[in-house]
C-alpha cells in the first residue's frame, strides 16, 4: 500500500529512506504527528470538526459587565476588526470582478496553449511508437523468412544426411554381403585346394 499506512496505532511514511531527503527539516515531523491524529480521528470514524464561527459572532458584554466600560470596548473593537475584514473581502471581490476576467481569460489561453503543446507531443510520441511497431513488424516479417529458408536448409540437410546415413547402411551391408560371400568363395577354393 503506497502512502501512510496505520500498523498498531503507529503511523509511518511509506518512502526511500536511503534516497528521500527533507525528512528531517523543520516542520516535517510536526506534520507527521498532524498526519497521525489524523488517521486516528479517521480510525476512530468520528466526524470532522466543524469550522468556529464563533469569531463572526458580535456577542455584548455578559449581564455583570453591562457597565464596565472595557468590556464595551473590547466589543466594539471586534466589531470593527469583522467591519474591516468584510470591507476587505468586498475590496477583493471588486477587484476580481475588474481585473478577474482578465486573467481568467490569460489563463484560460495560457492553459489552451499548453494542451495543444502536449497534443502535439503526444502525437508526435504516437507517430514515433507507430513507426516503431511498423519497423518491428518489418524486422520481425524478415526474419520470419530468413527463419523459414533456414528452417528449409535445416530440413534440407537432414534429409541428406539421412540419405547419406541410410546409403552408408546399405553399403555397409552390401560389403559384409561380399565379404561373406568372398569368405565362403575362399573356403571353397580352400577346400578345393585340399
Amino acid at each position: 500500500m503506497a502512502g501512510t499506512a496505520s500498523v498498531a496505532g503507529e503511523v509511518f511514511v511509506d518512502a526511500l529512506p536511503y534516497f528521500d531527503q527533507g525528512y528531517d527539516a523543520p516542520g516535517v515531523r510536526e506534520a507527521t504527528e498532524i498526519m497521525r491524529n489524523e488517521f486516528e480521528r479517521l480510525a476512530a470514524r468520528q466526524p470532522m470538526e466543524l469550522l468556529s464561527m464563533k469569531r463572526y459572532e458580535l456577542p455584548a458584554p455578559s449581564s455583570g459587565q453591562k457597565n464596565d466600560i472595557t468590556s464595551w470596548q473590547e466589543c466594539v473593537n471586534n466589531s470593527m476588526a469583522q467591519l474591516e475584514h468584510q470591507a476587505v473581502r468586498i475590496e477583493n471581490l471588486e477587484l476580481m470582478s475588474q481585473y478577474g476576467t482578465n486573467a481568467w481569460k490569460v489563463y484560460n489561453s495560457n492553459l489552451a496553449f499548453m494542451i495543444e503543446m502536449a497534443q502535439k507531443e503526444l502525437h508526435k510520441f504516437r507517430k514515433q511508437i507507430q513507426d516503431l511497431n511498423w519497423q518491428r513488424k518489418n524486422d520481425q516479417l524478415a526474419a520470419g523468412a530468413k527463419l523459414r529458408e533456414l528452417e528449409s536448409n535445416w530440413v534440407s540437410l537432414v534429409s541428406k544426411n539421412y540419405e547419406i546415413e541410410r546409403a552408408i547402411v546399405q553399403l555397409e551391408n552390401e560389403v559384409g554381403q561380399l565379404r561373406q560371400q568372398q569368405g565362403d568363395e575362399n573356403k571353397e577354393n580352400i577346400r578345393q585346394d585340399f
